[in-house]
């Protein structure tokens, strides 16, 4: 769906989802057609602010791979440095950083000393 929708918008701020009238999508017409503050409150999550899924939709597409400068576009941002700020690897991910360096840093290794790569 999401995907045939881009396909058919032709201006560069052509917009995926509109208002009511046609415009942008303000945050009190989110937060009334979501039932945020109703939604939220039942969760026991009050905490949570509506621009924080901006923050996990753009996590999301950097963990499936998206690279970065077209995330940028997505989310409307001139620098990549604002864009970078929104992503929020999880523990998982991290985790996972870690054991990638240890891996590539046993393969460094040798009876013999460093093989190369390492001063």
């Amino acid at each position: 769906m999401v995907a045939a929708k881009l396909d058919r918008i032709t201006e560069d701020d052509g917009r995926l989802f509109v208002g009511p009238r046609g415009g942008r999508i303000s945050t009190a017409v989110l937060r009334d057609a979501t039932h945020w503050d109703e939604v939220v409150g039942a969760l026991g999550s009050e905490y949570l602010r509506r621009h924080d899924l901006r923050h996990t939709g753009l996590t999301w597409m950097a963990d499936a791979g998206v690279p970065v400068r077209v995330l940028r576009k997505i989310a409307g941002h001139s620098s990549l440095m604002t864009t970078q700020r929104y992503l929020r690897p999880d523990r998982q991910s991290i985790h996972a950083a870690g054991e990638a360096l240890t891996l590539h840093l046993a393969g460094l290794r040798s009876p013999n000393g460093p093989q190369r790569g390492i001063a």
